[in-house]
């Protein structure tokens, strides 16, 4: 059998309750030609998620949408074998399927892992959609220059801790908006951010101000809010904002569009802003940033953390909780079996 999370049916709720995921159990999937079915051994857990769940993308009785890394069970599909670890999107279940065919919101081409590139947990991480969205905003996107003030909030979230590496990688003054003080600390002092300020703090535009004396010449943006009105008033000529997320707008009617109101707030200041979408930047660029990031990673000059939870029960309260910024590093739930630890 086959369990897995699902929408309960009832209305959705700005922010997810008790009462917003059921889990079920029904049949083992069966493949069909072409197809191959898969183990989930571990599943991301990322703010776009509930995007989904709130405007209808996501269906009652099928499986939530989410990214895994799993490994091959029976395979009816050219190139892959039982036993292979794979990048795949499984959702909120402990088995599904991949390949020609598969019906599921969000679907991805899978693609095979080489555990040689590190824990098999960092190809929906580091190195794997997290670490490209934070390469492409970043990299492609802002293309920072050495010198220049780059400010990026939920500094300490999956692509936030990326994205200000990168930067100082660039050589810029890196500062980032957390929450609370460990995270703080661990931005500035194992991540090598310059600055880090507090999105807690009754003065945060004021503590924005005062760590970025020479303005913002790059932000991204995770969060909105309060963090960008923040950042509104020091963009530098030439700056330039790329927007990932907007957790802090989450709870929002499904039909308001904060990105649009924060880039035309932006653009009014001769800002140049763009919305990120990681899946305009796998084909052509996935396999530079995978050789560029695998060989940062390995030699040290970018860190990263993990926060990962045990057992598909728990899939529903650690979302809610990555939700409200409980996550520290990457979230996600390890719902089997990992047989390269």
């Amino acid at each position: 059998m086959n369990r897995y999370w699902t929408l309960s049916g009832k209305p959705v709720p700005a922010w997810p309750d008790a009462e917003t995921f059921e889990l079920r159990e029904g049949p083992m999937p069966a493949p069909a030609e072409g197809q191959a079915l898969t183990r989930t051994i571990y599943v991301s857990l990322d703010p776009y998620q509930w995007g989904y769940k709130r405007r209808g993308v996501d269906k009652p009785g099928q499986p939530c949408h989410a990214r895994t890394v799993s490994q091959v069970i029976e395979s009816r599909m050219a190139g892959y074998e039982p036993g292979d670890l794979v990048f795949n999107t499984n959702g909120w279940a402990e088995y599904g399927l991949m390949g020609a065919g598969v019906p599921r919101p969000g679907y991805m081409v899978p693609r095979k892992l080489d555990p040689s590139l590190g824990p098999i947990s960092w190809a929906v991480g580091v190195l794997g959609m997290l670490g490209l969205t934070a390469y492409a905003g970043m990299i492609l996107q802002c293309d920072p220059k050495a010198g220049e003030t780059v400010v990026v909030s939920a500094a300490s979230g999956g692509v936030g801790q990326i994205a200000g590496q990168l930067a100082k990688l660039r050589g810029c003054r890196v500062v980032g908006i957390a929450g609370r003080d460990e995270k703080r600390r661990y931005v500035t002092e194992e991540l090598g951010f310059d600055a880090c300020v507090s999105h807690l703090s009754p003065s945060l535009a004021a503590d924005l101000k005062a760590a970025c004396p020479d303005g913002v010449d790059v932000y991204f943006e995770n969060v909105g809010g309060a963090c960008f009105e923040a950042v509104l008033p020091l963009f530098n000529k030439g700056a330039r904002m790329t927007i990932c997320g907007l957790i802090a707008h989450y709870g929002d009617a499904p039909d308001a569009n904060a990105g649009a109101a924060e880039a035309e707030a932006a653009r009014a200041r001769g800002v140049t802003v763009q919305n990120l979408f990681v899946g305009d930047y796998v084909e052509g660029h996935h396999d530079a940033f995978l050789r560029d990031m695998a060989g940062w990673v390995a030699e040290g000059k970018v860190r990263y953390r993990e926060d990962i939870r045990q057992g598909l029960e728990t899939i529903p309260a650690a979302f809610a909780e990555m939700l409200k910024g409980g996550n520290f590093g990457k979230m996600l739930v390890q719902v089997g079996l990992d047989p390269t630890l």
